[in-house]
């Protein structure tokens, strides 16, 4: 077996090497084929981290692979999904790092208005599985915005019908975003403007809108699908501010219906679901407030009349006031006796009460006083003098059972708390003894004050017969000597022979004094 390569004499076959062949072919590839058409059904999808786009192209036999530079996407106007027909123009190359040929997709476009409705259907059901299209997420439009955003073009009829009709019902500040209604650019327009709407603060430059409405003509799917994909649907449902969708005819229905707030018609029956008729309003509201007047009157009245019927039933305000008038001249009637009789009972009582304030009386009591203070003296001292020898024993033995320079510290401080001690006791004495004093001093100024000597000093005398106080006249008729006594001495006078005078004074318990 030769394994060298040695022509065989007389052969004109040429010879290539890989890269000759690769080369050859992509040109030819090239060449024929340089810009073409081709339908198939969208197979794997692969978008790579550089940006570039991978996809294939099948029929029932075979499968077309095919690419889309990260540069060529923005124009390619369709992302391609798994399962779609499409058509895809572009170039035809060839690799000869691998020797394979693909497509390089510069335009998709689907293939009929049957794949539209049916790639339309799928995306529906994909984002109504994900909870876009749910009732309970729309949010209610305001009664009356403030201002209206409008996402349309600014070519069309479709801006003049909304403002036309805005100031026939009711005037708003309108803020217009323009963009593409039709065509690559429509959707990521849309999609902007929705989101750039919310982005705007309340309050700020520019002011941030109540509602917005998206609105754009009829036209056929092919015209109004920018309005069917994704990023628009999506948007629609992630505004925060309420949003009415008005795209299309009343027959025609996109994504962004489903995703929106309210759906409209038709472009002018978006403004009028927008704001209210001012003139029905204004209309509405006089009417209310006839109403509320009418019935505000109806209802003083009837209140009127029920307080009218409760005064009917009420008594006069004179017959009120009888009962206590005739109470208060029956007070007054007896105010006066019952002043008087509560005095005589008072002096009675008074009279009562110290008739038992004798000076003998309190005499005793100021020597009974007298006597016990004497008596608690005289055991003070030597009850004093125990307690002290009595602590003195007890600090004498506890002293024993210390050292010797313990003793003298603990001997010194015990005799210095029993000097306290002793200080104190002596304190509270003389405060005691001082105290009981006192009270004996008052008591015998008040025994002075009661006495009849007292009485005596000022020019007053008591009548004695036989020794006893004399009381009356009769009694010193019938002593046998009568003394009188007065503040400065006594004075003898014989009885029966004596003649009385008149008493000039009340009697007290201690004689007549006159």
């Amino acid at each position: 077996m030769d394994l060298l390569d040695d022509p065989a004499p007389g052969s004109n076959t040429p010879e290539f090497t890989v890269s000759e062949i690769a080369g050859t072919v992509k040109k030819l590839v090239e060449a024929e084929l340089g810009w073409v058409r081709v339908k198939g059904e969208v197979g794997r999808v692969v978008q790579a981290r550089s940006g570039h786009l991978y996809f294939d192209l099948k029929d029932d036999r075979s499968v077309l692979s095919c690419m889309t530079w990260k540069g060529q996407i923005p124009q390619l106007g369709l992302i391609p999904e798994e399962g779609t027909e499409v058509v895809a123009e572009g170039k035809m190359t060839a690799s000869g790092f691998q020797s394979k040929f693909a497509l390089n997709a510069q335009r998709l476009a689907i293939a009929g208005e049957g794949a539209l409705m049916a790639l339309l259907e799928k995306r529906k059901k994909a984002l109504a599985a994900e909870g876009l299209f749910d009732e309970a997420r729309k949010k209610p439009l305001p009664y009356l915005p403030e201002i209206i955003g409008v996402v349309t073009s600014l070519q069309g009829v479709v801006i003049r019908d909304i403002m036309h009709r805005l100031r026939d019902r009711f005037p708003r500040k309108v803020l217009v975003w323009p963009v593409a209604v039709q065509g690559q650019a429509c959707a990521p327009e849309v999609a902007r403007a929705i989101e750039g709407f919310n982005a705007l603060s309340a309050g700020g430059a520019m002011p941030r809108p109540d509602l917005i409405i998206v609105a754009r003509g009829g036209g056929s799917v092919e015209d109004l699908w920018g309005f069917n994909e994704e990023i628009v649907a999506r948007a629609a449902a992630a505004s925060d501010i309420p949003l009415i969708s008005a795209v299309g005819h009343e027959t025609d229905t996109t994504l962004i219906d489903f995703a929106s707030d309210k759906r409209a018609p038709t472009p002018t029956a978006a403004a009028e679901l927008a704001v209210p008729v001012r003139h029905e309003l204004v209309a509405w509201v006089e009417g209310q407030a006839a109403r509320m007047s009418q019935l505000v009157s109806q209802g003083i009245t009837a209140r009127g009349q029920r307080l009218r019927d409760m005064a009917r039933a009420l008594p006069r305000a004179e017959a009120l006031l009888d009962t206590p008038r005739q109470r208060l001249d029956r007070a007054t009637d007896q105010l006066g006796p019952a002043l008087i009789a509560g005095v005589q009972r008072r002096r009675v009582r008074l009279a009562d009460v110290s008739g038992g304030l004798r000076a003998s009386t309190l005499q005793r009591r100021v020597e009974n006083d007298s006597r016990r203070l004497s008596e608690l003296s005289a055991r003070l001292g030597p009850a004093l003098a125990r307690g002290v020898a009595a602590k003195r024993d007890r600090y004498e033995t506890r002293a024993l059972a210390f050292r010797p320079d313990a003793l003298v510290q603990d001997q010194r401080r015990k005799t210095q708390d029993f000097q306290r001690l002793a200080m104190r006791f002596s304190d509270v004495g003389n405060r005691q003894i001082k105290g009981w004093r006192d009270h004996i001093a008052s008591l015998d100024r008040l025994r002075e004050t009661l006495s009849y000597k007292a009485t005596l000093a000022r020019g007053y005398a008591v009548v004695r017969g036989d020794g006893a106080v004399v009381t009356g006249a009769k009694a010193a008729k019938q002593a046998q000597a009568l003394e009188i006594e007065f503040a400065d001495g006594k004075v003898s006078l014989g009885g029966k022979a004596a003649t009385p005078t008149k008493a000039k004074d009340t009697h007290s318990d201690q004689g007549t004094l006159f």
